[in-house]
């Protein structure tokens, strides 16, 4: 088969429409290939936001729940008077109660300005401040079970939180007609202050 001049003259506009199609046909293929890539790096974006998103959902439930315990140990500790400011008075008074309670022959006792506690092993306290009001105590004793009875009474009868360093017990002078036994004890009372509070 052979074409001659006047054929290609007829087919010239069939020819340029085929061309014209093949254009479009490629173009289309290219913008589908662009827009299937797009879509696949949208979806991966979309991947990592949902995953982001409930892990961060996953977090949030995990605060709450851990909120809940420990707002109620918080409260325990707020009401003990632990977390906040310093209970001197209600040391003392609690402390005179003892007197009166007559859990020893006699005590001394001298509570020293508020410091900054710095534990040892160092503690990380978080959004808290660790401060210590150091006491001292001067007991006379008829016997040692006095001294466990008293130092349990610390802990159980005043609101605070008392950290017991150390005790000496020593015999009493024969002059003293109370004691048999003298103890020298150091420790302080420890509060908690939160850095964001008032």
């Amino acid at each position: 088969m052979s074409f001659s001049a006047a054929d290609f003259a007829a087919l010239k506009w069939s020819l340029g429409a085929f061309a014209l199609s093949i254009g479009i046909a490629a173009g289309a293929i290219t913008y589908g290939e662009h827009y299937l890539r797009d879509a696949a790096q949208q979806r991966q974006t979309a991947q990592k936001a949902l995953t982001e998103a409930r892990n961060q959902l996953a977090t949030a439930q995990n605060d709450r729940e851990n909120m809940a315990t420990y707002q109620m140990e918080y409260d325990a500790l707020q009401a003990q008077k632990v977390i906040g400011n310093e209970a001197r008075l209600d040391w003392i008074e609690g402390l005179e109660k003892l007197r009166q309670q007559g859990l020893a022959a006699d005590f001394k006792y001298t509570i020293a300005p508020q410091q900054p506690y710095a534990p040892n092993p160092p503690l990380d306290a978080g959004n808290f401040a660790l401060n210590i009001s150091p006491m001292t105590l001067q007991i006379d004793l008829l016997h040692e079970e006095q001294l466990l009875a008293l130092l349990s009474a610390l802990h159980t009868r005043i609101e605070g939180w008392f950290l017991l360093d150390h005790c000496n017990l020593t015999a009493a002078e024969p002059t003293n007609k109370q004691a048999r036994l003298l103890a020298e004890c150091g420790g302080g009372w420890i509060t908690l202050k939160n850095r964001n509070a008032p």
